[in-house]
């Protein structure tokens, strides 16, 4: 790890990231609306990629004497110290306020990672998931692998069915799976390439827990498009996502069996793509009910700001200065009877 802060250190001579006017053009007008007053010191954080934070999810199946307390010399402490609803022992996870981050670990077949870099927000879809040992789990949409890699630091489902439609980003996950976890638990997990929007149909009222962590409008990633002409184009299919999103939750709910829940979440700030997205979900679909998830907001309150005025079911983490997380919109429902 001493090597691990020498790399840190040269990273931060390199030409920074160019802003993509069109997109933060197309932000500015957004979010002002949306999020009002807020929006000024989010947009701050999200146009200076300097002072974004890393956190370290230590891998439960790989032995490395020393990694947590050569961490807790650099400043790291355990992500989560209150007492979080669902926040199993095994899962451990080493944030910082200071910025910075230290190098991924190589992918090295027959040898497992000790940590996986992320966003600490995006943990907490999975921790309002609440997954238990024997459960039948689907991620429907899951690579890159991260919040697979932390289901199973959380808990060993009974079956476990990762999905990633997009060919290049399927073989990602695998590699990301075959990365932290061991051959006994890798049996229990199916990685497909469907149609996230069939599964509901080909596997109806199967999974006790299903994750939709959707695609959406990246803010973070968007805002540094390097071809202009990509980010216009974006920006225009932009308005397509939130259709794809609700097929895909609606696919999910299916997929559900009667008391089942599951979660949706997004890296965007847009509320066409979060709230309107799960409030079409309650208004059109009669079996499912929203599952407050404010107590997770309230103990989690020390690490992340949280967007105000949001309903029980639903928080949106916005990124600040010494807590550069998010954007996490995170909502979770509950299946009550048969489709």
């Amino acid at each position: 790890f001493s090597l691990a802060l020498k790399l840190e250190k040269k990273t931060k001579g390199k030409p920074q990231k160019q802003i993509c006017q069109v997109v933060l053009d197309h932000f500015e007008k957004q979010y002002t609306a949306e999020l009002g007053d807020a929006w000024s010191s989010v947009r701050d954080v999200l146009t200076s990629p300097w002072c974004w934070q890393h956190a370290l999810l230590l891998n439960r199946f790989s032995q490395s004497p020393g990694l947590e307390s050569s961490l807790a010399e650099q400043g790291y402490h355990p992500a989560f110290p209150a007492a979080l609803p669902y926040l199993p022992a095994a899962l451990r996870c080493y944030s910082r306020t200071a910025p910075g981050r230290v190098p991924a670990q190589k992918h090295q077949p027959g040898r497992l990672k000790d940590y996986y870099l992320l966003n600490a927000a995006s943990l907490l879809p999975v921790l309002a998931l609440e997954v238990e040992d024997g459960e039948r789990v689907l991620d429907l949409c899951a690579a890159p692998g991260g919040k697979s890699v932390a289901i199973l630091q959380c808990a060993c489902p009974g079956h476990f069915h990762c999905n990633e439609y997009d060919d290049l980003r399927s073989r990602w996950l695998e590699q990301t799976i075959e990365s932290f976890i061991p051959d006994p638990v890798i049996n229990l997990i199916k990685v497909s390439k469907l149609d996230g929007r069939q599964i509901g149909d080909l596997q109806p009222e199967f999974y006790d827990k299903v994750l939709v962590d959707a695609p959406c409008s990246n803010d973070r990633s968007w805002l540094f498009s390097a071809d202009p002409q990509q980010a216009v184009l974006r920006l225009m299919q932009r308005k397509e996502l939130s259709s794809l999103q609700f097929h895909l939750l609606r696919s999910a709910v299916k997929a559900l069996r009667p008391g089942g829940s599951l979660v949706y979440s997004t890296c965007t700030l847009s509320r066409a793509e979060n709230s309107d997205v799960i409030n079409l979900m309650l208004n059109s679909c009669r079996n499912v009910v929203p599952v407050d998830i404010s107590g997770m907001a309230r103990a989690a309150s020390q690490e992340f700001t949280f967007l105000r005025g949001m309903q029980q079911h639903e928080l949106l983490v916005l990124p600040e200065k010494g807590r550069a997380w998010g954007p996490m919109y995170v909502a979770k429902l509950k299946k009550v009877s048969s489709t």
